[in-house]
């Protein structure tokens, strides 16, 4: 039922997006590109803790120009508990860098040129018309909370507002039962070559237990700046203090703070997307980062595509059935690797002594020639049975600790 306080509705979007991220400024260009009325709407200021690393095929798919690559990763770097450093070159190609203060703008900068309208304002939620409608509400960044919301209607809404998104939560069945990564990372300005251990083209990722009990930490490149960070699902678990001790001992500590950021990282993809009338999420509300490695920009992006498309083919044939096909098209695609990545983590990650055999087991020249082809390329590779069979019987080698760490 409408409120009566909300008076004359005088707007109505084919879409209202919430939610400015990647995600949601790839739903709000793709649907605005098609013709549809759009709103995105976004809170100010917010910028998600990432590593903001961004594969070849997110730059292919999605148009991203050089400029907003701030530095090209050519390696990874692997620490386990022991200390044991194991380096992981990309053959013929690079891992882009981004901002994601600068990229996320730039996303909801192309998405208003496409058409879209974009507003500043804080989601507080959906109300029902008489006939059912969708009246999306949200409030003016600055405004007194207690003063009548603004008040749009939606034939449909996408939810991009992150984890624990408030959309999913009111109009989303499961939504609320959703686990969690928490992360927590430093921007810090780069040191000059030599002055740490740190590399301007290297990813550092480390898997020890004092620095994240269950998850891993991390020192990417940025160009002039670097982000620094740890995860854990641990309750209790102190995220800062982790990173403190690892810009400590790496010499980072030296560096100066340009800001910090802290956020939930959902584990796996929300079994339910919509809300089967005029609702879907995507993102990080609906899920879709990659388990063991945290990976979220490129699946956010891809499920803004598949849920606009889903809106779309929901608009044009008057029927929300459709809204359940961006689930279903995203796992088809993807799903084989979040449960690879879901199995990996669940095993590998459980204590140092599996830590310290899973970073044994990244020197191994199959493990990283088809980990970088899965990564780069978002898919798994099976064009090299004999490979996979060479990694299946050293897996289980590690496993049977019949094989050195």
């Amino acid at each position: 039922m409408s409120r009566p306080e909300l008076g004359v509705i005088a707007e109505t979007f084919d879409c209202v997006v919430v939610g400015g991220g990647p995600s949601g400024a790839t739903a709000a260009r793709h649907l605005a590109e098609q013709g549809r009325t759009v709103l995105l709407l976004d809170r100010q200021g917010r910028i998600k803790p990432c590593g903001g690393a961004i594969p070849p095929r997110l730059i292919r798919d999605f148009d991203i120009p050089d400029s907003l690559i701030c530095a090209r990763a050519s390696e990874a770097r692997m620490i386990a508990p022991s200390d044991k450093r194991v380096r992981m070159p990309i053959e013929g190609g690079y891992v882009g860098m981004v901002n994601r203060e600068t990229f996320d703008e730039w996303l909801r900068v192309r998405a208003e040129r496409a058409g879209a309208q974009r507003r500043t304002g804080i989601y507080t939620g959906i109300e029902r018309e008489a006939d059912g409608s969708a009246v999306v509400l949200y409030r003016a960044v600055g405004v007194d909370k207690d003063a009548p919301p603004m008040a749009v209607r939606a034939r449909m809404v996408i939810g991009a507002d992150g984890a624990k998104s408030s959309v999913a939560a009111q109009e989303v069945k499961g939504a609320d039962r959703q686990r969690y990564v928490f992360a927590y990372h430093e921007i810090i300005k780069a040191p000059s070559r030599g002055a740490a251990d740190f590399e301007p083209q290297r990813c550092d990722v480390w898997y020890q237990g004092q620095l994240s009990p269950d998850f891993y930490a991390w020192i990417f490149p940025h160009g002039d700046t670097a982000s620094i960070g740890v995860g854990s699902m641990q309750k209790g678990f102190s995220l800062r203090t982790a990173t403190t001790a690892l810009r400590k001992l790496t010499g980072l500590d030296a560096c100066e703070t340009v800001r910090t950021e802290g956020a939930p990282i959902p584990l796996k993809p929300l079994k339910r997307w919509d809300n089967g009338r005029d609702v879907i999420v995507a993102g990080d509300a609906a899920g879709v980062v990659a388990p063991a490695s945290g990976e979220g920009i490129y699946y956010a992006m891809e499920c803004g595509r598949l849920a606009a498309e889903a809106v779309e083919a929901a608009l044009l044939n008057r029927d929300p059935r459709h809204l359940k096909t961006a689930r279903s098209r995203f796992m088809r695609a993807h799903g084989k690797v979040f449960m690879v990545l879901g199995v990996m983590q669940h095993f590998w990650y459980r204590s140092d002594k599996r830590r310290e055999r899973f970073v044994s087991m990244c020197a191994d020249p199959d493990v990283q020639a088809l980990t970088w082809q899965a990564y780069m390329n978002k898919e798994l590779v099976r064009a090299k049975p004999a490979a996979h069979a060479r990694i299946f019987l050293k897996d289980m080698g590690h496993l049977l600790g019949l094989r050195p760490a």
